[in-house]
């Protein structure tokens, strides 16, 4: 996988992979917009979107791709390649989502100020964020972190609603 775009990716194949991309992260935002942002949701993703379905294959998918297209994670700072895709909107029901390339990483510390859902996706090792492998991570309102990837390297994909997060110093 490569974060460089490829001279045969077209702007339509990038316009036909973004547009894709949403529309899977919709069919999920769809499902819980409505829900607390607690561990019920954390257990619900995981046992209906988890690991092993086609929905969590189909977004680990998405972000390979796009990170191989290079619209995605597409800059880098302190060791981190992230970006933010999609801000929020009506139709991904108020979530905006980023995505972030971490390799045995810590990331800047944050607070959610009204929690962050967290899609894990290892790409080398056995690649653990926060302690956590491969599936989601819900962070209720009001925690915080300093998001870390461990034995290995992992793609991150970040729903925070209404695109809210503050970075602490």
């Amino acid at each position: 996988m490569t974060t460089q775009n490829s001279p045969h990716t077209s702007p339509a194949d990038i316009d036909q992979a973004q547009t894709r991309f949403k529309n899977r992260l919709a069919a999920v935002t769809s499902q819980i917009h409505n829900r607390p942002l607690n561990s019920a949701l954390d257990e619900w993703l995981n046992a209906h979107l988890g690991a092993n379905t086609l929905t969590y294959r189909e977004l680990k998918e998405s972000c390979e791709e796009g990170v191989a297209q290079g619209w995605l994670c597409d800059r880098e700072h302190g060791g981190l390649r992230y970006g933010r895709i999609f801000k929020p909107s009506d139709a991904l029901h108020g979530f905006s989502v980023d995505v972030v390339d971490m390799h045995n990483i810590a990331g800047p510390h944050h607070v959610h100020p009204q929690g962050e859902i967290d899609l894990i996706m290892p790409i080398e090792g056995d690649a653990l964020f926060d302690g956590r492998p491969a599936g989601w991570y819900v962070c209720p309102p009001g925690s915080a972190h300093r998001p870390t990837v461990s034995q290995g390297r992992a793609l991150v994909l970040y729903l925070l609603p209404n695109g809210e997060i503050e970075f602490t110093k």
